[in-house]
């Protein structure tokens, strides 16, 4: 058997949530109904940006859930899993169970 060059996928995870930025979000909101900017900023040390680079790409992919409101005039953005990001996240657990506890080499 050759060995896999790097620019073969490593398995059947989910490339969207396997972004170590990304699976923390989605790992923290898997824990929470729902979770305000700024606590998911302190609870992953990303920058702001970085944070809203990853939510737009979650929210675009139809994993999480936005809803944008104001209170007391200061904006407040709440982010939840949506059903499909609930079932995608637990599918990559599955999947990442079975890549690394699956069949074992032999020899």
């Amino acid at each position: 058997m050759s060995p896999r060059r790097p620019t073969e996928p490593i398995g059947p995870l989910d490339p969207l949530i396997h972004e170590v930025a990304r699976l923390v979000i989605v790992s923290v909101l898997n824990e929470c109904e729902s979770a305000d900017f700024n606590f998911l900023l302190g609870t992953t040390g990303l920058t702001r940006g970085n944070l809203s680079a990853h939510m737009a790409k979650l929210v675009a992919a139809g994993y999480v859930e936005e809803a944008k409101q104001f209170v007391d005039r200061k904006p407040l953005t709440q982010y939840r899993l949506s059903r499909a990001g609930r079932g995608a996240y637990t599918k990559y657990r599955a999947d990442w169970r079975k890549l690394t506890n699956g069949a074992r080499r032999r020899g």
